[in-house]
């Protein structure tokens, strides 16, 4: 599979794209101040403990106190607690010598948030999720600090090997390298991108997270409530963490400053593929020059379109996602059976695809068209699952009902990606009525007379192609263009902009690049 990250970086933000084999499968936004983002760290202040939720809610600056749950305290968290305290005091037991601090007692899964925390302690917490709709964000104190090949856990001494790495002898073998280098009082999670590699490799990423829990300290040094600590790596840096392998053959940035810092962190991770930046240089939009502004058009809104005839509907309620799968016009001469299971097939592809595009999450209860045979049902139940392998999100397919229906939990950690569609028609404002059309060649005539009499000598008329065709049409000395010429004694070059409305049109200065306001 060929991975390409196309990034698209404008005054507003930055826009990611992630193409597998050509095909849009997940679409990133990331805003110049993006806040409360999942991994970021802030210290927070206890406001209320809620008895009866077993939960608290903490002032991390966000317009509603975000929520944090008994059971994602941690086993650790007084050892955090302590270490937020000595931290903001500045303590130097805690400087580069995490062997020298001393676990404080474990608490237990089935407690109480009222016998863990007592008054309202300032606390070091994670971003578990991001706010969604009406709620704040939601936390946790289980601190996790992902690298390239793991992740490190403060205060605990356990190592863990992801259950994607099959090989027996791989796991033994990992477990022992990073057992040999790991700090004491730091927990490893080895990821699936660590099967292979070295001890030196190993060692270096594990170095840098030690390197990145000394900076919390640091910045935690006389901080005070609600204060971020350390932001999460931006989306560019973030994606190429957890995604970048042999099968990415591009990165496209058509910001030259952004595409070097992008080729210094693939340099540091992978040196192999600091080739694979490339600064995008055309005047062209970097996401209309790889087709992902039309992908992006066809992806979403409440219906979508299958090659084979037939089409999804994607509904929203409060409570989850419904996904209704429709044979449209497909036919086949296999039986409706086969044409059934064929058209699900299809379908269960894409739905996969918009799961990651427009990151749904919660439950997802698809509709397919029904099948009487089980094996049929068993085939799709299957199919589905291996088209989910490539979800990052934690996921949960169940087997197909006997009403035919499919249920999916998805990790829901932002909020849902909507992006509209429909457009309001630009010649007409929304009202269903343009002026006369005939009068349109008129109007232009005017507007380049009046523009030719205020000394532009060298302008382009930005139209749609149709009247870009209607104004050019004709022999040499016929068309509307030369009678201007004849007329005004000035030339006019007509520019065709397929994205144009189609009684809309705009003059530029040929010398100044600029677009003239009338």
């Amino acid at each position: 599979m060929n991975k390409e990250l196309i990034i698209n970086s404008s005054g507003e933000g930055v826009e990611i794209a992630l193409l597998e084999d050509k095909q849009l499968v997940e679409l990133h936004y990331e805003h110049g101040q993006a806040q409360f983002a999942v991994g970021d760290l802030y210290l927070g202040k206890i406001k209320k403990l809620m008895p009866g939720l077993n939960a608290a809610f903490i002032d991390v600056g966000f317009e509603k106190d975000a929520f944090l749950h008994y059971t994602d305290l941690s086993p650790y968290f007084r050892s955090l607690l302590k270490f937020t305290q000595l931290s903001i005091q500045g303590n130097t037991e805690w400087n580069h010598d995490f062997g020298k601090f001393k676990n404080e007692e474990e608490i237990i899964k089935t407690g109480k948030i009222t016998e863990v925390i007592q008054g309202k302690p300032e606390i070091l917490v994670q971003i578990l999720k991001e706010p969604i709709s009406s709620k704040g964000p939601r936390l946790s104190c289980e601190i996790s600090l992902p690298g390239r090949f793991v992740v490190v856990t403060p205060f605990n001494d356990v190592v863990a090997i992801s259950r994607k790495i099959h090989s027996a002898d791989e796991r033994k073998r990992l477990q022992k390298i990073v057992e040999s280098v790991k700090p004491k009082n730091f927990g490893v999670i080895v990821r699936t991108a660590a099967e292979g590699k070295n001890l030196a490799e190993l060692q270096a990423d594990i170095q840098d997270l030690e390197k990145t829990w000394t900076s919390i300290q640091i910045n935690l040094k006389n901080s005070k409530p609600p204060q971020i600590i350390l932001s999460e790596q931006d989306k560019t840096t973030s994606i190429l963490r957890d995604l970048l392998s042999e099968s990415f053959q591009k990165v496209i940035i058509n910001d030259k400053k952004l595409a070097t810092e992008t080729r210094e962190y693939i340099a540091k991770i992978a040196p192999e593929q600091e080739e694979i930046v490339q600064f995008h240089q055309t005047t062209n939009s970097v996401f209309d020059q790889y087709g992902v502004s039309k992908q992006v058009k066809a992806s979403f809104g409440k219906t979508v379109n299958l090659e084979g005839g037939s089409y999804l509907i994607i509904e929203h309620t409060e409570a989850l996602h419904v996904i209704d799968v429709n044979s449209g016009t497909r036919s086949g001469d296999v039986g409706q059976e086969q044409n059934a299971l064929t058209t699900n097939l299809e379908a269960a592809k894409e739905i996969a695809r918009q799961l990651r595009l427009r990151d749904l999450g919660g439950i997802i209860i698809v509709d397919f068209i029904d099948m009487k045979l089980p094996e049929n049902r068993k085939r799709l139940y299957e199919a589905m699952e291996e088209f989910m392998q490539h979800d990052r999100a934690k996921h949960t397919v169940l087997p197909i009902s006997k009403f035919g229906l499919l249920q999916i939990t998805r990790q829901r950690l932002r909020p849902e990606l909507k992006i509209s569609t429909t457009e309001v028609c630009p010649s007409c404002s929304g009202t269903g009525k343009i002026g006369p059309s005939i009068l349109i060649t008129d109007e232009i005539g005017k507007d380049f007379k009046y523009l030719v009499n205020q000394g532009h000598r060298s302008l382009e008329l930005h139209v749609h192609p149709i009247l870009a065709a209607f104004l050019t049409k004709g022999r040499f000395f016929n068309s509307i263009v030369w009678k201007w010429y004849w007329t005004y004694k000035a030339k006019v070059k007509i520019i065709s902009d397929a994205n144009s409305p189609i009684t809309h049109y705009h003059f530029i200065d040929r010398k100044t690049e600029e677009m003239i306001k009338l």
